[in-house]
């Protein structure tokens, strides 16, 4: 979900503002194109539909997102550095998620299921209660 919500902003003038002053050739074009990205990408995983698809496309948006808007390295000011070494590190281990999520496929959607699960439990509990028979 916080890629459906966060691509949203991608199309933002801010976001693209922002992404230029970080050195960000085409921001124009490629923040929206971005934002796209995350959003069908985050859909994907969140319904289970195409799952291999969203999970890869997550990757592709994160690789070059990660390594031009979170260069830890590159920042002089300490809290900033640590600042972005912190979302440098928290998007690396989501690679990992991604990862598996293409390689095993999608989950079911567990809200879904859960509650589906739930109901059916409890219609057959009720049907096997002393009250019912």
């Amino acid at each position: 979900m916080i890629f459906v919500v966060a691509g949203l902003g991608h199309f933002t003038r801010q976001e693209i503002a922002y992404a230029a002053a970080q050195g960000i050739p085409l921001a124009s074009v490629l923040v929206p194109v971005s934002g796209i990205m995350a959003i069908v990408g985050g859909l994907c995983i969140l319904l289970g539909f195409h799952g291999k698809l969203g999970a890869w496309l997550l990757v592709l948006f994160l690789v070059p997102v990660t390594f031009t808007m979170h260069k830890f390295w590159a920042v002089k000011d300490p809290m900033m550095q640590q600042v972005q070494m912190a979302m440098f590190q928290n998007i690396s281990a989501g690679f990992g998620t991604f990862l598996r999520a293409n390689r095993n496929g999608p989950a079911k959607p567990r809200f879904a299921w859960r509650a589906g699960s739930l109901i059916q439990n409890y219609d057959v509990e009720l049907s096997r209660s002393a009250f019912f028979v």
